[in-house]
């Protein structure tokens, strides 16, 4: 166990090749890198035929996951961020090896959308790598490939592609052997991914190509270990890579200076992905960028750390808002039950974590986003939308939990069973429901007009007298409520 300074921020990137623990600290914001692990653990290679992790790949995962969290012992919660890329995204099972790897871990993972991912990865590298030219940035991981443009801190377009160098080289090169009609296949089958982005990244848009990633950077390694570049990567120098590949006929006699073994397997969908980048995209020279998707996490963890409010902060805030704008949201609806649900899981969960807090506040502030699509159902079109929409910042576990959030804020409750077996979810739904209910006639509600009282699972839910009595219909929907909960079998609702 290493002990790290109370300011420290850590990192875990869940690659589809390697698996990668930063920790750093940003003292008044620069950069400073305490410890770095990678281990190479080829998880995308552990997907089968049907789409579903093998007990190989994820026990590979759970050995890696379980040595980062020796070195993760006394961290806080809120100091370390698990992000999980494109096999979780596409593994059926993900939610079984979820569950193992949080166990191992001892911190939640999240799944990060491929957009998502593309904005953590320019922030990495607009931090670490500071300009105010207008730059494209590339990650080429195990299975897909990021894009990105931006200026400065700002991006201003992030696109992924479902290739990558471990889903290539399995696809084309399944048996290590090289050969140059599996070359060209490879590279038509990349550039049939990429040719959508082709207007979204002309080389007009940009002054200068950056790329992020271990394929960039051991490809960089090898042209400069051979004499062929600086380590600048240009379609000539690619050329010279594949002809060696094909010079060996096979990964395992392939003896470049430069290339590492942890590289060696992937090597061949590496080389395709970026000379069909470079040829398709009008990319003459393209640049190893310092930073990476795991620079870009703790950037992003060390802004949700900032004060509400301060330049920069939790950048969530700011989606909700677009959100809202987007789907014309009753913005003045949206506070009321806000503020309502808040002060009720207050009464709940009197020390419930901050961040229990703020997913609640974000689903208030959305719920009704389904009204867009129709009034009628209007809950499961705000829980769809919710769990599909792209919104920069959250990851695709929090935007499921918000859809599960915002399914549960009417109707019966069958249809969350399972989920209301988390009990901090259980309390979420019930001030959600609650505060809906008590705003239902979309006015003012007064300051404090519901009150909780809690033991274990039974609730006394008090009411103003001449308030109830003034309401009727307020006052049966409460019942109703109470009667839906009985229903459920979760919780005993009483109205004093």
């Amino acid at each position: 166990m290493t002990l790290h300074p109370a300011t420290a921020l850590a990192a875990i990137d869940i690659g589809s090749n390697s698996f990668r623990l930063e920790i750093a600290e940003l003292p008044r914001g620069r950069y400073r890198r305490l410890e770095y692990l990678k281990e190479t653990v080829r998880l995308g290679a552990g997907l089968d035929e049907d789409g579903r992790l093998t007990e190989a790949a994820m026990q590979r995962g759970l050995d890696c996951l379980q040595r980062f969290a020796e070195r993760l012992k006394g961290f806080a919660p809120e100091r370390v961020r698990a992000v999980a890329t494109q096999t979780l995204r596409e593994a059926k099972n993900r939610d079984e090896f979820l569950a193992r790897a949080e166990r191992a871990l001892g911190f939640a993972i999240e799944v990060i959308s491929g957009r998502e991912e593309a904005r953590l990865i320019y922030a990495g590298v607009a931090h670490l790598q500071a300009s105010d030219e207008p730059r494209l940035v590339i990650d080429i991981g195990g299975r897909s490939t990021e894009m990105i443009l931006g200026r400065g801190r700002q991006p201003s377009s992030a696109e992924s592609f479902q290739v990558g160098s471990v889903s290539l080289s399995l696809r084309f090169f399944p048996d290590g052997r090289f050969s140059a009609e599996a070359f060209r296949a490879a590279q038509v089958a990349a550039g049939a991914e990429l040719e959508e982005a082709l207007s979204l990244f002309k080389p007009s848009m940009w002054r200068q190509a950056l790329g992020s990633s271990g394929t960039v950077g051991a490809v960089a390694q090898i042209l400069a270990a051979n004499g062929i570049s600086d380590g600048r990567i240009t379609a000539e120098g690619l050329r010279w890579c594949i002809a060696q590949c094909l010079i060996a006929g096979a990964v395992d006699r392939l003896a470049l200076p430069g290339l590492k073994d942890d590289r060696r397997a992937v090597v061949g969908g590496g080389l395709c992905i970026l000379y069909t980048l470079l040829t398709q995209f009008g990319i003459e020279e393209l640049q190893p960028a310092k930073g990476a998707l795991r620079q870009g996490v703790i950037l992003d963890l060390a802004e949700r750390l900032e004060p509400a409010g301060r330049r920069g902060a939790d950048m969530r805030a700011a989606s909700v808002a677009v959100l809202q704008q987007r789907f014309g949201v009753d913005l003045e609806q949206a506070a009321r039950v806000q503020g309502l649900a808040l002060k009720l899981h207050r009464q709940l969960e009197p020390a419930a974590p901050a961040e229990l807090r703020r997913e609640l506040g974000w689903a208030a502030a959305l719920h009704e986003i389904g009204m867009m699509v129709s009034h009628h159902d209007h809950h499961r079109h705000s829980a769809y939308l919710l769990a599909h929409v792209d919104a920069a910042g959250f990851s695709q576990n929090q935007l499921r939990r918000l859809g599960h959030l915002a399914l549960g804020q009417r109707g019966g409750l069958r249809k969350l069973e399972a989920q209301l077996a988390d009990e901090t979810l259980l309390w979420q739904v019930l001030a959600l429901r609650l505060a809906a209910i008590a705003c239902h006639a979309r006015g003012s509600v007064g300051p404090r007009p519901l009150r909780l009282q809690r033991q274990g699972r039974k609730l006394d839910l008090a009411l103003p007298l001449r308030w109830a009595r003034e309401q009727p219909r307020l006052l049966y929907l409460l019942q109703e409520e109470a009667q839906a909960w009985q229903r459920s079998g979760a919780l005993e609702l009483n109205l004093a």
